[in-house]
């Protein structure tokens, strides 16, 4: 039996990037004394309100058919929001809600690009952005994320990569693995790139909320002169600590929303009502746990910086959000896969690979910032041992 062209542009994509992952999770069922630190979910349960809201909304009989577009005092709520931290109108009809951020990503990117187009995206890349603008039959174009710019995006390097097939650039502020912001200023020049080249800028905004003390995040949606061109897409998952709830939505012009609306409803006819209760609540009320969660990643980053810093050859990049740090490892003499293996087998910590998030991470892993206190600090130590070991080998 044949499958269809989509199988074959997603075929090897996703499994062989969580293999460090996988294996540590096979060892720890083997009995293995391990700390992960491969996966970042939010370090706390999903506010009780929340949970209290949903349950009562299934109970009074919101499980029913939902708007297309989402429920509309959802969308009353997220127009509030927006306008609010924008500094601009906008209106429930620049909102359609999906079942979280990836499936918001998916939808729009299939709005904009199509066979033969080009999507730019940064390298290095949340796990998921290749397979979604390859399902579209759209070519990804990595831009190299430097750590010298602090692995923001620039405009000259996206410049370098323009080419007439060019429909999108894909931005994640704060990003996804480095936790870099981009600067208004930064936001300015690829706006005006977009605006030389008629291409759309999408903007994963997933850990807008989850900003570290000192930096400040700024969306393109506040950039008027490239507000029409500019999709936005998040969700309660990360702010809210309710990634299971898989509730989101894009936010964009009302043409386009409109534009997208049939495609929308074809694949799921708006998110479930009793879930979109909760959400108008999150989006109204604020979160009563994300302040907590900058505290502890926060101070978990400098620990981790500091203690490598001071005791080792391992470079930390200084996240300013979000659920990760960078450890560059290329004092060892390994490539970040080299290292996280080894670090799993011989000093009991699972990390992610830099390879796992593009080309550009080579001689880098990832850490999650969301592990409790205790555990983080054991995998300190063994982080620590472990780089030890290596330079006596090395000596």
């Amino acid at each position: 039996m044949k499958t269809t062209d989509v199988t074959t542009r997603l075929a090897g994509l996703g499994g062989a990037k969580w293999e460090i992952h996988l294996k540590a999770r096979a060892m720890a069922e083997a009995g293995a004394d391990l700390v992960e630190m491969t996966i970042g979910e939010p370090d706390v349960p999903v506010p009780q309100a929340l949970l209290d809201t949903a349950a009562r909304a299934m109970q009074s009989g919101r499980t029913g058919y939902s708007d297309g577009r989402g429920e509309m005092n959802l969308r009353r709520a997220l127009a509030a929001q927006y306008s609010s931290k924008i500094g601009r109108a906008f209106e429930p009809d620049n909102f359609l809600c999906f079942p979280g951020t990836q499936t918001a990503l998916f939808a729009v990117m299939t709005g904009v690009a199509q066979h033969g187009d080009e999507v730019l995206v940064g390298d290095p890349m949340y796990a998921t952005y290749e397979g979604v603008i390859r399902a579209t039959g759209a070519n990804m174009v990595p831009v190299p994320l430097r750590p010298e710019h602090g692995f923001r995006m620039q405009a000259e390097d996206i410049a370098a990569r323009i080419t007439p097939r060019t429909r999108a650039v894909l931005l994640t502020s704060p990003h996804n693995p480095t936790g870099s912001i981009l600067t208004p200023e930064d936001i300015a020049a690829i706006g005006k790139l977009a605006v030389e080249h008629d291409f759309w800028i999408i903007s994963d905004e997933v850990y807008a909320e989850l900003v570290f003390d000192g930096a400040e995040f700024t969306s393109p949606l506040a950039q008027a002169d490239i507000a029409d061109r500019v999709i936005a897409v998040s969700s309660v998952s990360k702010s809210h600590a309710a990634p299971g709830f898989r509730s989101g939505w894009c936010v964009a012009s009302k043409g386009f929303c409109d534009a997208l609306l049939p495609f929308s409803e074809t694949m799921l006819f708006g998110n479930q009502p009793f879930i979109a209760d909760m959400t108008e609540q999150a989006v109204r009320e604020g979160s009563s746990v994300a302040a907590g969660m900058v505290s502890r990643f926060s101070a978990r980053a400098e620990r981790l910086a500091d203690r490598l810093h001071a005791e080792t050859g391992l470079t930390v990049h200084r996240p300013e959000a979000g659920m990760f740090a960078m450890i560059d490892v290329s004092a060892t003499g390994m490539d970040g896969d080299a290292y996280a293996m080894d670090l799993l087998e011989n000093g009991g910590v699972a990390v992610m690979p830099g390879s796992s998030f593009g080309e550009s991470l080579k001689t880098w892993v990832r850490v999650a910032l969301t592990i409790e206190d205790a555990g983080f600090d054991k995998a300190l130590d063994r982080i620590v041992a472990h780089a030890a070991q290596k330079a006596q080998e090395v000596a």
